[in-house]
């Protein structure tokens, strides 16, 4: 039996019905209005306690009180989460702040943190009887769905923007997807996956409109709290995309601060690209742009109409966080940074994190004197093309 009490609509604040897979609020008018599963957090604290934890395996499925699915015993078995966080001292030197650690996500089944979301949708969608999965992604999403539908023996369809970059894509069609490329952007195939999912009853995964998949990216905060409660971190960054993860992470701190895990919740920092910032906008105006232009060489967060904004500027607001915007170059900079000052390869949006560590703290929104935490959210192998134009060409010299 899971704990969730009610679905309740991020913008009128009433109950709605519980949607099979996505759906937004059925009392608001607004495209927007998108769902928070609530728990009994009574009942969560009497049953997920240090002495439960203590037996439960290092994956995320230990925290299945706050989880939106039933406990089974095979996909709890699925080896997701749980990731290490990385001491980066030279990088911390680099960005200018006095401690910096990486939650590196890069270590999750198919190298990304949307293997925490998928997980949980795959698992969702079989326990609804669902005979087939669907998801737009720009990539990680999609190869990270294809992963678990195969693990779960579930068909997925997969529809991804002409740009997605190729090893994302070769994920795919290794997973044995039915991938369909859109000729257009992200936007695009998202509205054609909705619209193909509505007309054969597919599963739709989307994790804008689908308020389960949140609570999938939740177990990165809830990690975060328990991996530091003995050495609580002051700002946790995040890239930031549709606003789901940062969304969900926050919710993550908030819900282990209310059992008693952590003393107080961190402050959290957004991370947008320059020219592709249309929650950064929102969150300075309160209202996210009608028409956003721009883009970005992080294509996991090139997103110009981020469907869950409001979690995402509510839950920075409510921890007293900001958000912050960096340059392609500055992120590029990240990446090369990040690799060879603490080993870490990260993909561009990966990156941006790390580079907004850097640009908060050279324009005082971080103190230099603090204590930080940045999720690397996929792999520099996920988008070798950017990589190559970080790194350069090797040196070619003649044998003996």
């Amino acid at each position: 039996m899971t704990f969730v009490t009610e679905l309740v609509c991020v913008v009128c604040g009433r109950a709605s019905s519980p949607p099979v897979s996505s759906g937004t609020c059925g009392h608001c008018a607004d495209p927007f209005a998108t769902l928070d599963v609530r728990y009994d957090m009574q009942a969560v604290a009497s049953s997920m306690t240090r002495e439960a934890l203590a037996t439960r395996a290092l994956n995320h499925w230990r925290y299945a009180e706050l989880l939106p699915v039933e406990p089974v015993k095979k996909a709890f078995a699925y080896p997701v989460g749980w990731t290490p966080i990385l001491e980066t001292t030279r990088l911390a030197d680099w960005a200018g702040v006095s401690r910096l650690r990486l939650k590196d996500d890069t270590r999750n089944p198919t190298a990304c943190f949307k293997d925490r979301a998928s997980s949980v949708g795959v698992l969702h969608a079989t326990q609804h009887g669902a005979e087939r999965i669907a998801s737009a992604s720009t990539g990680n999403a999609a190869s990270s769905l294809a992963g678990f539908a195969a693990m779960a023996g579930m068909p997925a369809t997969i529809f991804v923007p002409e740009r997605a970059p190729e090893p994302k894509i070769a994920q795919l069609l290794v997973f044995g997807a039915d991938v369909r490329r859109v000729r257009g952007s992200y936007a695009q195939a998202y509205d054609l996956c909705s619209s193909e999912c509505e007309q054969h009853g597919w599963y739709n995964r989307n994790c804008a409109i689908n308020p389960y998949l949140v609570e999938g990216k939740k177990t990165c905060g809830l990690e975060i709290a328990e991996q530091t409660a003995d050495d609580p971190v002051d700002w946790v960054v995040i890239s930031v995309g549709d606003g789901c993860t940062i969304a969900g992470i926050i919710k993550g701190l908030r819900q282990m601060h209310e059992l008693g895990w952590i003393d107080r919740v961190p402050r959290v920092l957004g991370v947008q690209a320059e020219k592709m910032s249309p929650i950064v906008e929102a969150f300075d105006s309160g209202v996210l742009p009608e028409e956003y232009c721009g883009t970005t060489m992080a294509d996991s967060i090139d997103v110009p109409v981020p469907r869950n904004w409001r979690k995402a500027v509510n839950a920075v607001r409510d921890v007293d966080g900001a958000y912050i915007r960096v340059t392609d170059e500055q992120i590029m900079d990240a990446m090369k940074s990040a690799g060879s000052l603490a080993g870490v390869f990260a993909e561009p949006a990966a990156a941006a994190s790390i580079a907004g560590v850097k640009r908060a703290a050279s324009e005082g929104v971080i103190a230099r004197g603090a204590n930080v935490l940045a999720v690397v959210t996929g792999s520099g192998l996920k988008d070798i093309a950017s990589a190559m134009r970080v790194a350069g060409s090797p040196t070619d010299v003649d044998p003996l």
